[in-house]
């Protein structure tokens, strides 16, 4: 009885070893940057680094999480991120990583609170950066770059009616309408051992006392607050924490009726974007908790990646300035670069399985190219599920090197062309003769299509026969040579829809007629 008393004592002191071993662990951290692929930064690509993050280490800022907010729309979205925000605390303090809640202009509630005292307590640090009481608006990294968004009118994106009424409310309460937080946010929980400050100096030294060499920001708003305040991104980064921002945990302030005029979503991407080139990495909180990334409930749009890989027409170009104009309203959008011809491998896109898994569509513009096994089987993976895919000018012979047998280690479809878009490539006929464009049928891609005076200096490709499981909806002529189709619909060989078109030289996407055409495209394949 004893030995088995004794046998259960052990097993209960493993058993709870185990447990506070498990509390206190490592954050395995992929952490997420976007690396120019030359000089004049043009291309861009994304970067993954794993890294393994000591929790002891580690530090969670909560950055204005505040009660309220003179935006409506700001505040529930404040809210609903809210309680997975909180779950990412509770993970990261039961790890080991210390909390820092920081709702800036809202110390007084917590004059009495042990972890404002934690702050208060913290001796002077004696390595204090200049400047680090001060909001920081750029480092010298950003300079390198365009920021991308026009927050001047403060980024309120309330309907007009619905925030005048919002103003009313809060002023019945007694409060400023224009700045109405009083606290952080109850959803969130603050703990004893937490620390409470919204002051640069005293984060700094919090920092320095405890041995903190990473810090994780969360908390909005991305492209003032999180970025600028004295305990912000710009001013870890340039001190020399390891600092990342958590990029599904976060939210912009920004009016879609403001530069460059997309969705509000999108606005947050492209600030994400902007720091992962010049400021620092982002993580995602699935990292630390599992499951998938927080997506806020209003964010609907489905996911555009596109593929770049040719040379010939300066789609690198051409493509994204058709992604931000025309499709940043309606979806979010990743765009995919290959290596630049002449550095490294020319038949790969780096990086590219995660945003290939992810798409809703996948939107093609590569020229004989052969990839690596797995990204080439990312692609098919997407295709073979029956997924939607759009394809441009050399997509019809994207993965294929004219009969040759692919480099050790690479990968090509040959039959890419008959067995995704129905067609039957050829050859083209010379440069620099005018192609004359025409309708065949009624479609509802061709809705707001211009077809009057529109012609295309791009060669035309000899396509036909299409097979039968295609509709041609435009033509192209040439003089003294038979018609081709220049676009068309498909149903794969694995029940998805697909669309081509041999339009898309750079100057095709000077018109409207183009770019109206890809985006009904667009619509059309994901149904």
């Amino acid at each position: 009885m004893v030995m088995r008393w004794f046998y259960l004592l052990l097993l209960g002191v493993a058993v709870n070893f185990s447990a506070a071993a498990a509390e206190r662990s490592d954050f395995g951290l992929t952490l997420r940057s976007q690396a120019a692929t030359s000089a004049e930064n043009i291309r861009f690509q994304a970067r993954y680094d794993q890294q393994q993050w000591k929790a002891s280490e580690t530090a969670v800022i909560v950055c204005d999480m505040w009660n309220l907010h003179h935006c409506l729309n700001a505040t529930r979205r404040g809210t609903e991120m809210a309680p997975r925000l909180n779950q990412l605390l509770k993970q990261s303090r039961r790890q080991g990583a210390l909390i820092i809640h920081a709702p800036s202009s809202c110390m007084a509630p917590y004059k009495d609170h042990p972890a404002r005292a934690t702050a208060l307590n913290a001796p002077a640090a004696s390595n204090l950066p200049a400047e680090i009481d001060k909001w920081c608006y750029s480092i010298p990294s950003e300079e390198q770059g365009t920021y991308p968004l026009d927050q001047s009118d403060g980024g309120e994106d309330d309907d007009l009616v619905e925030h005048a009424a919002w103003a009313k409310k809060l002023a019945g309460m007694g409060l400023n309408p224009r700045s109405p937080w009083t606290k952080q946010t109850d959803l969130i929980d603050i703990h004893d051992k937490d620390v409470i400050s919204d002051n640069g100096v005293e984060i700094w030294n919090v920092l320095q006392q405890t041995g903190i060499k990473n810090v994780v920001l969360v908390g909005v708003h991305t492209n003032m607050c999180v970025l600028g305040r004295p305990f912000g991104l710009r001013q870890m980064a340039k001190n020399g924490m390891n600092v990342v921002l958590c990029r599904d945990l976060t939210d912009t302030m920004y009016n879609p009726k403001m530069k460059p005029f997309v969705s509000h979503f999108t606005g947050t991407d492209l600030i994400v974007e902007h720091i992962e080139k010049w400021v620092c990495p982002t993580i995602t909180s699935d990292q630390i908790l599992g499951g998938k990334p927080f997506v806020f409930s209003t964010d609907t749009r489905k996911h555009v990646v596109i593929l770049i890989a040719e040379r010939e027409y300066q789609t690198n170009e051409s493509l994204p300035r058709f992604a931000l104009e025309h499709l940043g309203q309606d979806y979010k959008v990743t765009i995919v670069h290959c290596d630049e011809d002449g550095q490294g491998e020319r038949n790969a896109l780096p990086n590219s399985i995660p945003a290939i898994t992810q798409a809703d569509l996948l939107l093609i513009s590569i020229r004989r190219r052969v990839l690596p096994q797995d990204q080439m089987q990312a692609v098919r993976q997407h295709i073979e599920n029956g997924k939607p895919v759009v394809g441009i000018r050399t997509a019809n012979h994207a993965f294929s090197l004219r009969g040759e047998a692919p480099p050790e280690g690479l990968v090509a479809w040959d039959k890419f062309d008959q067995e995704i878009w129905g067609g039957n490539y050829a050859n083209h006929h010379g440069n620099g003769k005018t192609t004359t464009v025409a309708a065949l049928c009624e479609h509802e891609i061709l809705n707001g299509v211009d077809l009057q005076d529109f012609t295309t200096i791009g060669s035309l490709y000899q396509v036909n026969p299409l097979s039968s499981s295609t509709q041609a909806i435009l033509s192209g002529t040439i003089p003294d040579k038979p018609m081709e189709p220049i676009a068309w619909t498909n149903k794969t060989i694995f029940g998805g829809r697909a669309f081509y078109t041999s339009l898309g030289q750079i100057k095709d996407f000077d018109t409207k007629t183009m770019n109206v055409l890809l985006k009904n495209a667009i619509a059309w394949a994901l149904n």
